[in-house]
């Protein structure tokens, strides 16, 4: 069992406050799923009812963390630097129980997980492993402690779909409480009874933590009837309330204006008038009460607010890629032969594998030669974003090089060099007080802005420093991804998986990108933010190549399925899914 009272967290550098009085059990049976917005803190909880040295260099806490003597099994959203340079054997053989497991259980245990047993013995290094395998690796390390609580950050990352669907029955029928952060909507609604929902409001300054036990689906459900219903009666009681106002200003300024012309000659009419101003005076303090206890718009953190430029699409019959690939190969592995994929137009395909199939090598030699072209304006994003992001830079420093180039034969920027043909969407300055302030970003109106010619962004050059103009839609742009003012200059290294995604997005969009190569593209997307990331691909005028196990994604955003195996690229019917 596990029991929380009155935690409280807060962020060491800008005081930030994480966690706010939160209080909850965890008895066996529960399945409690951790959601909110990317930056949120879910991480920061979880390492801290693990093991409190976790957190320590960059969060403090206050209040009661009740373990009761419970062993408990973690699992970290990413391996450290360290970890990643061990080789299997010994990453696993450092949990003591792993060596005093026998043979034949652990043969079981990794053919649940769908991996060779032979593996758990390899001097291969856990880098070397694909996403998928380095999870499957610490479930198994995890589960030879039998421990008697999982606390598991994002397991569902970079597995496959067979594997994500054991994952729902391994929690569905385990006999502990599991404590889990997941964006996985359909692992939410196949396995979760109980929701702890972590919320930053009012631009980042005030955390809201709600505990409901019921089902992911349901509690979606009550809370938009609930955020519906109070609205309701927040905008019919401030109606009620205007048209009495209405009525108070009338008598008010009847009798103001009577006062005024009143007669000195007449003592009693003004000895009356001044008993019905006291009156309405009274009436006054009486409605300052009422708007005291009126019901208020609900506090509520909104998904991020964000799209592509529209525009910028590839013609329907224009070839985007028409690739063939003998072998493809990791190391010495011969990992699928055959290959032969075919990309037309604004198609949007996926290419779903169990892991260790290849995809993630697969995608990177097809962004190889998509990003050398000059017909196109491709953009890759990997798996791990710290392949092309800067993590000493901030955020804003990192969109900055978006519009740092000039030409070195001009003096101010040419039209093929200037910013404007790579923002995606410009900040409406002209008007921000009459947006929504319940909208789903204050910043505002976004405006799309026609599209420059078909040439990418040069790459030669001087650096030019920023304009004012420039550097507030970056940070407007940020702003509408929901990022602080705080987090536009932190360091990269020190953002959530989600924000760090954010960011390539965003580069994507403000450099006009028309075809997309994204190697799990939703993975630390929110399931706030998860259909507006899928929504927004979805539209994406060009085309789209992905590799994902995100079962909605793949719904809902792709035109084609395709499974790769030894023997190349197979269509995927929608009803195998």
């Amino acid at each position: 069992m596990l029991q929380v009272k009155n935690l409280t967290i807060y962020h060491k550098k800008d005081l930030r406050p994480l966690v706010s009085d939160l209080s909850f059990t965890l008895n066996d049976g529960d399945r409690a799923a951790v959601i909110g917005e990317e930056g949120n803190g879910k991480s920061t909880l979880l390492k801290l009812l693990y093991d409190p040295i976790l957190v320590e260099d960059y969060a403090e806490y206050h209040g009661e963390i009740l373990k009761n003597h419970t062993v408990c099994g973690y699992l970290p959203q990413e391996l450290s630097v360290m970890d990643r340079q061990k080789d299997i054997y010994t990453f696993l053989s450092e949990e003591p129980a792993f060596l005093e497991t026998d043979y034949r259980e652990l043969a079981s245990m990794a053919g649940k997980l769908g991996i060779c047993t032979d593996l758990l013995y390899s001097d291969s290094r856990m880098a070397q492993l694909s996403g998928g395998e380095k999870i499957k690796i610490q479930l198994i390390r995890i589960m030879v402690m039998h421990p008697d609580l999982f606390l598991l950050d994002e397991p569902s990352n970079d597995i496959d779909i067979e594997t994500l669907k054991w994952l729902e029955t391994f929690i569905n029928e385990c006999p502990f409480p599991v404590l889990y952060i997941s964006h996985d909507e359909t692992l939410l609604e196949h396995t979760a009874n109980m929701i702890l929902h972590m919320e930053q409001l009012k631009r980042k300054t005030q955390s809201q933590c709600t505990v409901f036990r019921t089902g992911y689906q349901e509690y979606v459900e009550l809370r938009q009837k609930s955020i519906d219903r109070q609205t309701r009666l927040a905008q019919e009681e401030k109606a009620a309330y205007e048209k009495q106002q209405e009525k108070f200003r009338k008598i008010h300024d009847k009798v103001e204006h009577q006062q005024a012309v009143i007669s000195r000659q007449n003592p009693g009419g003004a000895r009356l008038l001044k008993k019905k101003m006291h009156a309405v005076k009274s009436m006054e303090r009486r409605f300052e009460k009422q708007a005291e206890n009126m019901t208020r718009r609900p506090d509520i953190e909104e998904a991020i607010f964000f799209r592509f430029a529209r525009g910028e699409g590839i013609p329907a019959g224009k070839w985007v890629i028409d690739y063939d690939l003998p072998l493809l190969t990791a190391g010495r592995r011969e990992l699928a032969h055959d290959i032969r994929i075919q990309v037309k137009g604004s198609e949007k395909i996926c290419i779903i594998g169990k892991n260790g199939a290849g995809k993630t090598t697969l995608l990177r030699l097809i962004a190889g030669q998509l990003l050398e072209r000059t017909d196109i304006r491709a953009a890759y994003m990997p798996q791990n974003y710290e392949e092309l992001l800067d993590l000493d830079k901030t955020p804003v420093a990192y969109l900055s090089q978006t519009w740092e180039w000039q030409l070195p034969e001009h003096g101010a920027a040419s039209p093929e060099t200037s910013p404007e043909p790579y923002a995606a969407a410009v900040y409406d300055a002209t008007a921000p007080e009459k947006a929504d302030p319940h909208s789903p970003a204050p910043y505002a109106a976004f405006l799309s802005k026609p599209q420059l010619a078909d040439s990418p962004m040069p790459r030669q050059g001087r650096p030019r420093a920023l304009t004012k103009e420039e550097l507030t839609k970056i940070r407007t742009y940020l702003g509408s991804m929901k990022y602080t003012v705080q987090e536009m200059d932190h360091a990269i290294r020190d953002l959530s998986g989600g924000q760090k995604a954010k960011l390539l997005l965003l580069k994507m969009s403000m450099e006009h990108r028309n075809v997309l190569i994204l190697d799990e593209p939703t993975r630390n997307f929110s399931p706030l933010s998860g259909p507006v990331v899928r929504a927004l691909l979805q539209d994406f005028p060009g085309a789209i190549i992905s590799v994902s196990h995100d079962r909605k994604y793949i719904r809902e955003v792709c035109d084609r399925v395709l499974e790769l195996g030894r023997d190349g690229l197979i269509p995927v019917p929608e009803t195998a899914l």
